[in-house]
């Protein structure tokens, strides 16, 4: 079945969740008018429905090939890339100044969902190279910044991030890479990295690498990594790439999922690099991509989980058992937890984008603190969601899901790897009740206040969906209170998977509750509203019991005991 791209349901959530009119009212994206961003909508929705969609099946049918040296890419891939950098939807947020549309952060967080549901493989590529632009604008030189930002933002070079090592995983202070002086400002960069996504192509370009590696005077641990610019071609005094650097693909993973990304082990052997930001201070500039792909990759979770529930609904109602198994009972709940769950995520990642527009903005602390708070949210539970809906989803087909002819299988494994690569959710998870309640708490109870307070009003004309949705934030509040009050860091993080995923429940309940309001209580957003309250919101109360479990019966077993 085809893929359509849910161009209204982004109108709705901007108008009556997110609330983009806060946005547009501020100097910086003045110009993203409701016309700019209906345009930008629509135009995206045409592209991945017509273009990119095409290309998800021989993605997954003919994996990308490292042959002779050199990444061959699935069929209609190449193509497919560049008709979409010769719409200039690499740059939807990338600076002006550099050839970027300048429009918000909102805007390329509906375009990478779009991206993810049509053929998430190949979203990957313009998913980073997102990432590298807005790393190279706040931390690089201005050399560096007028060589390399116009040709990513052009995607005529793409861009990838190289962190991990096979002794160094989420432990990236035990990285090995070292990089040398050679004299001239440039640097001899030598190491192994591992699972760097898009790490070669055939697309023709440049592929550019942001590689973490420690100089000669680097202290162990984090504190003495830097990051460089690594490209497989160095540029020449035009700023076309010359000649090849010293580094190649050593392999290409074979993968579970996402079988069209070339996911790659790179060598690289003194290759010439250039430093990004001061020495010693890589992993503050990484974070500033990493972050950015932390949201991107929320959005692949919600894209997916959107994808699988239209092709599970198409299914349903064609395939008859007794009837068209979309009026039994059990497939209707499994559809509509599909529908309820999608729209909570998206719900969560576009207020998150919105808060990181609004900080980006107006330098407010608020929105600040309100986009650090709900990037783990919107990382975890929307990637979550994804893993949910589309497994949810194989189910539907019945055993024909378990055949890979249908496609609903592809949609299961290629989601799988969002809830582990930018940070697994475990660790998004102890970011959350970590650092993200170094305040106390306070943008936490902020938000929570608010939820309250929409609740209350609601109360008068939705009472029956207000007062549920009320009570759930009084009792993840009095969760919160608990987990502020432990200076026991292990009794936060033993509960702080489920207490992330309560936290998500809430706000899912609350952006539902907003749904409802804007139709006033009455069609199909105010039934999807009901269905999300009665069913799903209540496993708030199961999942904060878990959160404030503590961590000493995890430690009561010996590993002799575990084993046994």
């Amino acid at each position: 079945m085809p893929y359509r791209a849910p161009v209204e349901d982004y109108r709705f959530i901007f108008d009556h969740v997110s609330h983009l009119d806060q946005v547009r009212a501020t100097e910086k994206f003045a110009e993203a008018t409701s016309d700019v961003t209906d345009a930008i909508l629509e135009g995206a929705g045409r592209l991945c429905e017509d273009v990119i969609y095409p290309t998800l099946r021989e993605g997954d049918l003919t994996p990308a090939r490292l042959e002779n040296g050199v990444v061959r890419t699935s069929p209609g891939f190449a193509e497919a890339f560049k008709e979409l950098a010769e719409g200039g939807w690499v740059a939807v947020s990338a600076p002006e100044a550099y050839g970027g549309m300048g429009l918000p952060l909102t805007m390329t967080t509906a375009f990478n969902e779009m991206m993810a549901a049509s053929n998430m493989a190949l979203g990957l590529c313009t998913l980073l190279t997102q990432g590298q632009v807005e790393a190279l604008e706040h931390h690089a030189s201005a050399e560096i910044r007028d060589t390399y930002l116009p040709k990513l933002i052009s995607g005529e070079w793409t861009g990838t991030m190289n962190l991990t090592e096979p002794q160094a995983g989420s432990d990236v202070g035990a990285l090995k890479s070292k990089a040398e002086p050679n004299g001239d400002g440039s640097y001899a960069v030598t190491g192994q990295k591992i699972f760097i996504t898009w790490g070669d192509h055939d697309f023709g370009g440049n592929v550019c690498h942001l590689v973490l590696a420690r100089l000669p005077d680097g202290v162990a641990g984090t504190k003495g990594i830097s990051l460089f610019m690594v490209p497989k071609y160095l540029p020449d005094a035009d700023g076309n790439p010359g000649v090849a650097n010293t580094l190649n693909v050593v392999s290409l993973e074979h993968k579970l999922g996402i079988h069209g990304s070339p996911t790659a082990v790179m060598q690289f052997d003194g290759a010439k690099g250039w430093l990004v930001g001061e020495p010693h201070k890589g992993m503050a500039a990484m974070f500033t991509m990493m972050n950015n792909a932390r949201l991107g990759v929320g959005a692949q979770g919600v894209g997916v989980a959107e994808a699988a529930y239209q092709h599970a609904l198409a299914y349903a109602q064609e395939r008859n058992q007794m009837g068209a198994i979309i009026n039994h009972a059990d497939v209707r709940r499994m559809l509509l937890t599909m529908k309820a769950e999608t729209f909570a995520a998206r719900s969560t990642v576009m207020c998150c984008a919105v808060a990181l527009d609004m900080a980006s903005a107006t330098g407010s602390a608020e929105w600040i603190a309100r986009g650090a708070l709900l990037t783990p949210i919107a990382k975890a539970f929307s990637t979550d969601v994804g893993i949910e809906v589309a497994e949810i989803g194989v189910q539907v087909h019945g055993g024909m899901g378990f055949i890979e002819e249908t496609g609903a299988a592809q949609f299961s494994r290629d989601v799988r790897i969002t809830a582990i690569y930018e940070g697994t959710n475990g660790i998004q998870a102890m970011d959350l009740v970590g650092r993200k309640m170094m305040d106390g708490g306070e943008a936490a109870f902020v938000l929570l206040d608010e939820i309250e307070a929409h609740a209350e009003t609601a109360r008068e004309t939705l009472p029956k969906l207000a007062e549920p949705v009320w009570q759930a934030a009084e009792t993840l509040r009095e969760a919160l209170e608990w987990l502020v009050a432990q200076k026991d860091m292990n009794t936060r993080f033993a509960g702080s998977v489920p207490f992330l995923k309560a936290f998500a429940r809430v706000l899912g309940g609350h952006y539902h509750l907003k749904a409802a309001m804007a139709e006033g209580g009455k069609g199909a957003r105010s039934k999807l509203a009901r269905f999300y309250v009665q069913r799903l919101l209540p496993e708030h109360e199961a999942l904060l019991t878990h959160a404030m479990a503590g961590a000493d019966d995890l430690y009561d077993f010996s590993v002799e005991e575990m084993s046994a």
